[in-house]
């Protein structure tokens, strides 16, 4: 039992270590994703060493240390995502229609043929912008009936998992689709109107992600996330990005985009908000984000019902608020973060004045 213990230990340690390696392999990367599950699997390893194991002898807490400190590390970066964390976006106080903005985040999934569970759930919903990611031509034909309500629309339809397709019932101006990084992937872009008139710049991404079936290396899709987080940083517009960012809430390279961006996250001190994958509830992180700048406090968030995807769908609502918004904070870039983003953008011959920034 002990040469057992020992072996899971050092499993433990190691799947714990080795995201610290900057290293983008999808294997490395890949650790950043279950750091929840890899916390349940330290409490059942300390439960087990706790019944097997003899706390008076040295080889004992040669395996307990090493437990706990891989407990407490994982816990670390998903604890923000709990309810024990204070809110990073405030609570919307103002109640002003004309100040208000949802936004559903869909992927669909390209094979999946449930159109109508989607339609309705935007129907009974009624978000104001509805971006769908790995949407084909099919998929287009079924959202089209969307448009007598959500007339301004973006649409790149491709069969390559990566079609995307916006559907709103606010204008939107200056839209432009833009493969940013590598030629078959596409990125959207438009200031949106309030119904106040304020613009809003927003950007809608489904960067590859690195996995043996996509991308080796996670570095197109780091690229393309940090030109966009170095397009916005000294933006003075209110700012959104959402999409499915294939990456967690809490990985490192996240935690990067948000610092050189300046971002805020509502899921901060409110939840996870797990998206993927919707046919595996123990297998379940957030990988459809919304993202947005110190001009909005939240309304609410929350995770919708199943359409037949791997995917849950995502609906925030935020207020347009700056004055109230301005006191908020979040993560805050240091001279090594903004050497590590530019060593990514410079790998990839990529550059920020490849994003379009509308309004500006």
């Amino acid at each position: 039992m002990f040469v057992t213990l020992s072996l899971a230990t050092f499993l433990l340690v190691l799947v714990t270590l080795l995201p610290l390696w900057r290293h983008p392999h999808w294997i490395i990367r890949g650790m950043d994703f279950p750091r929840m599950q890899f916390s349940v699997a330290a409490i059942v390893l300390l439960s087990a060493q706790s019944i097997f194991l003899d706390f008076g002898s040295t080889g004992a807490w040669m395996l307990i240390v090493p437990t706990l400190f891989c407990l407490a590390w994982q816990f670390w970066w998903i604890a923000p995502y709990t309810r024990l964390w204070p809110h990073e976006v405030q609570a919307a106080e103002e109640n002003r229609f004309e100040r208000h903005l949802s936004i559903m985040t869909a992927n669909v999934l390209t094979p999946n043929r449930n159109a109508e569970a989607l339609l309705a759930l935007v129907r009974e919903r009624s978000p104001d912008v509805l971006v769908t990611l790995e949407s084909d031509q099919w998929w287009q034909d079924r959202l089209d009936t969307l448009q007598p309500e959500m007339p301004h629309t973006i649409k790149c339809p491709l069969d390559n998992l990566y079609g995307m397709h916006v559907y709103s019932r606010l204008p939107l101006d200056e839209a432009e689709t833009r493969f940013l990084v590598e030629d078959d992937v596409p990125s959207m872009h438009a200031l949106l109107r309030l119904r106040n008139g304020a613009g809003v710049r927003i950007h809608f991404l489904h960067p590859a992600p690195p996995s043996p079936t996509e991308n080796a290396e996670s570095g197109e899709r780091d690229a393309e996330l940090l030109i966009v987080a170095r397009s916005i940083t000294d933006s003075a517009q209110p700012v959104i990005v959402t999409g499915d960012l294939n990456d967690v809430a809490w990985s490192a390279t996240t935690r990067l985009f948000r610092k050189i961006s300046g971002l805020l996250d509502p899921r901060v001190g409110r939840g996870m908000f797990n998206t993927f994958h919707a046919d595996y509830p123990f297998l379940r992180w957030p990988l459809d984000h919304l993202f947005h700048s110190r001009h909005f406090t939240l309304r609410s968030i929350e995770r919708l019902p199943p359409i037949g995807s791997d995917h849950f769908p995502l609906l925030a609502s935020l207020s347009y608020t700056p004055m109230e918004g301005i006191a908020q904070n979040g993560l805050e870039a240091d001279s090594d973060d903004h050497s590590w983003a530019e060593s990514i953008i410079k790998e990839q011959n990529v550059s920020p004045a490849d994003v379009p920034q509308p309004g500006e």
